[in-house]
């Protein structure tokens, strides 16, 4: 039996991907119906038919977001060999992302809702839980180096893991003000270099008895 109802004239997940584009771009306080529509290719009505309304796209858009250019990085962050070399590919797979020629730059999750009223607070919760989320997978991997010994014992994996996503939210924020590949490197060059004195200091003394 043929499916009742008009077809749908679009392809939504072109459309989807296109809807991603513009938040990542303007952020979502930024970014008008029109101007989604336009990007899409749609009309209003064909928006709400096939996602809702606009916060139900953004969070549609979010998630497309974070399998494409989140899970590389903790992929990368997971699979090194020590948790210093993860945290260094993943700011690495990160710089990469927020410096491609040809899209926007900076993090999506990160720049998307700088700003906020209170008809968007939910946005604003929604992306922090995405944040929280990714401080929470370092730590696992500070967790994870300190018991495999290439972390000390004493190591502050919670103080560590925020100071790794302060860099990279600030990575993010300086590849939207133009900052170059190499310039962003050369930041994470000196979380590096100086990664064993801060992982030094924010280790407490363990006891042995």
């Amino acid at each position: 039996m043929a499916e009742r109802g008009r077809p749908r004239g679009f392809d939504r997940a072109v459309a989807l991907r296109r809807a991603m584009e513009v938040f990542w771009e303007h952020g979502y306080e930024g970014t008008s119906l029109g101007d989604l529509t336009a990007a899409m290719g749609i009309r209003p009505p064909s928006l709400y038919a096939a996602f809702g309304n606009k916060e139900a796209l953004f969070r549609e858009a979010v998630a497309l977001y974070e399998g494409m250019e989140g899970e590389p990085p903790l992929q990368a962050l997971q699979e090194a060999p020590t948790a210093a070399a993860g945290i260094e590919a993943m700011l690495r797979a990160n710089v990469r992302s927020y410096t491609e020629p040809g899209r926007p730059t900076g993090c999506m999750v990160v720049l998307a809702a700088t700003t906020y009223t209170p008809s968007t607070e939910g946005i604003r919760d929604f992306l922090a839980e995405q944040r929280r989320a990714g401080t929470a997978a370092v730590q696992e991997r500070l967790e994870r180096g300190r018991a495999d010994g290439d972390v000390p014992p004493g190591a502050d994996t919670g103080a560590l893991a925020a100071y790794v996503m302060s860099v990279q939210y600030g990575l993010s924020l300086q590849a939207r003000d133009g900052a170059t590949r190499e310039e962003l490197d050369t930041v994470v060059d000196c979380v590096l270099a100086g990664w064993d004195a801060v992982v030094a200091a924010r280790a407490v003394t363990v006891g042995t008895g």
